[in-house]
């Protein structure tokens, strides 16, 4: 029940804030020749003439029916276009989001079981400076280095990569070794920042898990390093890190916003913005709803791994 309250309170925010915004979006569809009457003959065919609370019933009631409403600008049912632009979204972020966890959690290891001192620093450094690198600097820094700078550096073929689109528009026959080579620069700028977070989350998680007794007591048995870092600290350390994971799943859906849009990928991110310019209030409250939903549900997913995981939760 709580979570629909949220659910039904992120809409209704979102309904007011974009009718307060200005701009009609009637305004933007009709010929600037266009008479008055035929503007509010617009007005009246995509049901803008009502009033506000008119509107707002009119879309709650076609959403309890599973119906999202037509985009104003495509014409096309909004369920179409989220249906259309997920899988790109889901690509993006599912795969920036495991790599992110596995390379984070390894440097974290990496930093608590092997590293000097010096390297540990060294690691902690660079992390926060990933981490702290902003998404549209990182993604012009690699369209810099990897498209136009290894144009003109003379770079082999192979390190020349695409900037923008997800396939070759002049390919006949586009194979799966072009869509990766497209899609390696947007999942650098994604996982690079999300990695470096996560093994600075890691790192604490991993040293405490590891100065558990339980821990020297294996290295006292004279188990191995790795089989101690496995077995010992890093089961232990998995509650944390499930914790961070639920919050960072909602990712996969909307984390990908800038970038599907920097490298013109026609994902959910792309679809928003376009609908925010557009003034497309059905696009806009429906992606708002998938979005809200997912938040809620990944939160719901990681209390229930707690609880799986956590034996003193389920006491």
């Amino acid at each position: 029940m709580d979570a629909l309250v949220l659910l039904w309170l992120v809409t209704t925010l979102t309904f007011a804030l974009i009718h307060l915004a200005p701009g009609d979006p009637a305004t933007l569809l009709i010929a600037p020749t266009a008479t008055a009457e035929e503007a509010a003959r617009l007005r009246a065919t995509l049901g803008l003439d009502a009033t506000w609370p008119v509107q707002y019933a009119r879309w709650i009631g076609r959403v309890l029916q599973g119906d999202l409403g037509d985009s104003l600008v495509r014409a096309q049912p909004v369920s179409r276009l989220i249906l259309e632009a997920l899988p790109v979204s889901l690509f993006l972020g599912g795969v920036s989001l495991v790599a992110s966890f596995v390379l984070g959690t390894a440097v974290g290891l990496l930093q608590v079981r092997w590293a000097s001192r010096r390297v540990d620093r060294a690691l902690s450094v660079l992390s926060t400076i990933a981490f702290a690198a902003p998404g549209f600097w990182l993604a012009l820094a690699l369209v810099a280095v990897f498209t136009s700078g290894a144009a003109t550096w003379g770079l082999p073929l192979w390190l020349r990569l695409p900037a923008f689109g997800m396939e070759d528009p002049a390919a006949l026959d586009v194979s799966w070794i072009d869509r990766w080579r497209h899609a390696v620069l947007p999942l650098l700028v994604l996982s690079v920042p999300g990695a470096a977070g996560v093994a600075r989350y890691a790192r604490e998680a991993l040293r405490d898990a590891g100065a558990a007794p339980h821990v020297s007591a294996a290295q006292a048995r004279g188990l191995s390093a790795m089989r101690v870092a496995t077995r010992h600290v890093l089961r232990n350390a998995l509650t944390p890190l499930v914790v961070l994971f639920g919050l960072t799943l909602p990712g996969v859906v909307a984390g990908s916003v800038f970038v599907e849009q920097v490298f013109a990928w026609p994902g959910l991110g792309r679809t928003m913005l376009t609908a925010i310019g557009a003034r497309d209030y059905p696009v806009v409250l429906g992606l708002t709803l998938v979005y809200a939903a997912t938040v809620i549900a990944a939160n719901v997913l990681s209390d229930v791994a707690l609880w799986s995981l956590d034996a003193r939760r389920r006491d």
